[in-house]
């Protein structure tokens, strides 16, 4: 537990990739109007969940007035919303809502991380930021019991495919990103991709609830 809770402290005060810390502090500093009486965090966001889990869901960073304002991954945004509604249905959450750090949600038997730590402008992240934020992917997993990750998205489907591959977890041809697409690797580990909850895919319906739900229900038997 110590090395985790040390683990997180090193995420939340990096400073590897300086576009990224400026633009933190700006949001931060400026806000939102709807959240004008909030102290924004601005920092990178640690990850959520405790050692023991079997579960670690990838995202791609948090949102400027989501997690840059609450100081947790995907807390107090659409996407957060979706995700943690269905970590909730399958028994990986004790609550199905995500408003702020106090709130009362905890995980069970599962970790929320991301790609980048840091809130990305136009929440896209260069690919160098991307490599500067691999080693806390990498510490991440290494530091958890996981035998089942979900990849939320292309950039976390890569990500997580290649550190897979850098393990030997993977041989041979790598699989394309698709919602619902599986890799089967090694020791009895599985990797699931899905489309990223964000406003894009949950608006337009090419990401639907029963969709969305399928992939946690495919991890919870997996992980079963």
């Amino acid at each position: 537990m110590r090395s985790w809770e040390s683990l997180n402290r090193r995420i939340v005060a990096c400073e590897r990739c300086p576009r990224l810390r400026r633009y933190c502090r700006e949001v931060a500093a400026t806000k939102k109007k709807a959240f004008s009486e909030w102290t924004y965090w601005g920092r990178p966001v640690p990850n959520f969940g405790g050692p023991r889990a079997k579960l670690l869901v990838v995202g791609l960073a948090p949102a400027a007035h989501g997690g840059n304002r609450t100081g947790r991954v995907f807390t107090g945004d659409r996407s957060g919303d979706w995700l943690y509604r269905a970590l909730f249905k399958a028994g990986f959450a004790n609550q199905p809502t995500s408003t702020a750090r106090g709130d009362g949600l905890q995980l069970i038997d599962c970790v929320v991380t991301a790609v980048a730590h840091c809130a990305p402008p136009a929440n896209r992240p260069t690919p160098r930021e991307i490599a500067n934020c691999q080693p806390w992917l990498v510490e991440t997993i290494d530091r958890l019991p996981a035998t089942v990750f979900v990849a939320l998205g292309q950039i976390a489907w890569r990500a997580t495919l290649g550190e897979a591959r850098r393990r030997r977890w993977l041989a041979g041809r790598l699989p394309l990103f698709r919602h619902g697409a599986a890799a089967e690797m090694a020791d009895g580990r599985w990797l699931l991709a899905s489309y990223h909850p964000s406003q894009q895919n949950t608006f337009t319906g090419r990401l639907t609830e029963p969709m969305f739900d399928a992939i946690f229900s495919r991890a919870r038997e997996l992980i079963s």
